[in-house]
């Protein structure tokens, strides 16, 4: 297949105008067109007001600018297209219209053209359908923003020739993006990987664990994510997450993992979308998020006597090496003394199982997220029962606040919210191998480029916190609940059981 040397780009909206950037920029001759021929004018102003501010701040020079508009060539006119060695179309999600642009591209393209769709959520083997070459299309999925964006899936169809993907791969190297492929399947890579941490923080919600910003704040401050799902939500609203949510859960027939939430069914009905409308699960006033005042924190008067559960082969040493830091008494006894504070570290099960298990005094029993890293100035979540009073969990907050470490307090879970959103984050991308829906390496690739996920990506964000514990955790949560959408995946289980890593390849 010839090198790609001239692209052409169909709809000039926000996807369009950034892929014609970073063409442009990348020396290639762009043709962008548009039925509406004020929005290509209005996509070109843009760009060279974007170049001028690259060249205030340095990062390109005058010349670098003018060669980049000398590529750029609006068009009104589809038969500019002739001449493309590869077509990008970026234009509204309804397979119906991509098919129809897709037929009268084919009466205008070379034989050799790559016919490409920027589609988010539709099946390239259907777009590819109302093709005469279906092997010339695949899919060529950025995000926004295009040019800060640096990931693009490249999407192989039932019938794509595995060429078409070889020259889309190169040409986006070419254009500065790290290629990765991805089978059709419903959501590709990231849109599918991205599922658990909205649904399981929606999920955590409506059980009433706890509220929107604290969740935000533990998978922060305690799991170490750029964001927490509900600024996520915000960020991207809800008038295109929730149909997206709908969309894959349908098109994988129900797949518990994917159940949407009503949470966002009614605020999408409301139109409280995010950031975009001024309110979501925050309010913006002036694009500021508006956070709710944060509570006192309790002052340990006294020394507190605890007595930790010795039932959790890597919890207990754990919050034991934490304890002997802290200005506590940690009873050794076999049996919790009256008088004591009775701390469990339990994963993936929630306090009540654990007090039903080992028989111990509701009143006074706690939970404490160990799963993390435990050391000072690192968010500490405390996990109480129903039954757990006010003045024991005070004395656990001022516990475990006493050294100026922030701890969030929440209700019975199982799986705490870290554990659920990061297990279930890991679970659902092992399932995305085990489809064969990408590789080991483009998993992790897209969703560290694509999410922002820490440690380069799900599958090594597995390992880094161990395999084991994350197989325990879906299980426990599963067992607790019953609710199969905590199903172990394949994937995860044996590389457990054959003590190897989860980007292992090979089914």
């Amino acid at each position: 297949m010839a090198k790609i040397q001239k692209v052409g780009i169909i709809g000039a909206g926000a996807m369009g105008q950034g892929i014609a950037q970073i063409a442009a920029q990348a020396n290639l001759e762009v043709y962008l067109f548009d039925v509406n021929t004020e929005a290509v004018a209005k996509a070109q102003a843009q760009l060279t007001a974007i170049w001028e501010r690259q060249v205030e701040r340095g990062r390109m020079s005058p010349e670098q600018v003018q060669a980049a508009q000398a590529q750029l060539k609006p068009s009104s006119d589809l038969q500019d297209m002739a001449e493309a060695d590869l077509v990008v179309e970026a234009i509204v999600e309804n397979l119906a219209v991509k098919q129809a642009v897709f037929k009268q591209l084919e009466e205008i393209v070379s034989p050799s053209c790559i016919l490409a769709s920027n589609t988010s959520s539709l099946s390239i083997t259907a777009i590819a359908q109302a093709c005469k070459s279906p092997g010339r299309v695949a899919g060529f999925h950025f995000f926004n923003p295009v040019p800060l964006m640096k990931v693009v899936e490249v999407i192989e169809g039932l019938r794509t020739d595995s060429a078409t993907c070889d020259a889309l791969a190169q040409v986006a190297q070419q254009m500065g993006h790290t290629p990765v492929r991805a089978k059709d399947m419903p959501g590709f890579i990231v849109n599918h990987a991205g599922r658990p941490m909205n649904i399981e923080g929606l999920k955590i919600a409506q059980e009433q664990v706890t509220d929107f910003a604290t969740v935000d704040a533990i998978m922060r401050e305690q799991a170490g994510f750029r964001m927490g799902p509900f600024e996520l939500l915000d960020l991207t609203a809800l008038d295109v997450s929730h149909p997206v949510m709908e969309s894959i859960y349908n098109q994988f027939y129900h797949e518990p993992r994917f159940r949407p939430s009503p949470i966002t069914a009614v605020r999408h009905a409301g139109g409280l979308y995010g950031r975009k409308t001024g309110q979501g699960f925050y309010r913006y006033v002036e694009g500021q998020k508006q956070l709710p005042e944060s509570t006192p924190v309790p002052v340990m008067e006294e020394t507190i006597k605890v007595w930790l559960l010795p039932h959790h082969s890597e919890g207990y040493p754990r919050a034991l090496a934490l304890l002997q830091t802290l200005d506590v008494i940690v009873d050794e006894s076999e049996t919790a003394p009256e008088d004591a504070l009775i701390i469990t570290t339990p994963y993936g099960e929630d306090v009540a199982t654990v007090v039903a298990n080992f028989g111990l005094d509701a009143e006074r029993t706690i939970a404490l997220d160990t799963a993390f890293g435990l050391e000072p100035g690192r968010r500490r979540v405390v996990m109480r029962s129903l039954l757990t009073t006010d003045e024991w969990t005070q004395r656990a907050v001022a516990l475990f606040a006493s050294d100026h470490t922030p701890v969030s307090v929440i209700e019975d879970s199982a799986g705490f919210v870290a554990q659920r959103l990061v297990a279930s984050i890991v679970n659902g991308a092992c399932d995305i191998a085990q489809q064969g829906i990408a590789t080991p390496a483009d998993i992790d690739t897209a969703v560290a480029l694509g999410l922002g996920y820490p440690q380069g990506g799900p599958l090594s964000l597995g390992d880094a916190l161990g395999s084991d514990l994350i197989l325990e955790i879906v299980q426990s949560m599963q067992y607790v609940t019953g609710d199969m959408r905590y199903r172990p995946s394949l994937w995860l289980q044996r590389r457990v059981q054959l003590n190897t890593s989860l980007r292992t390849s090979r089914h």
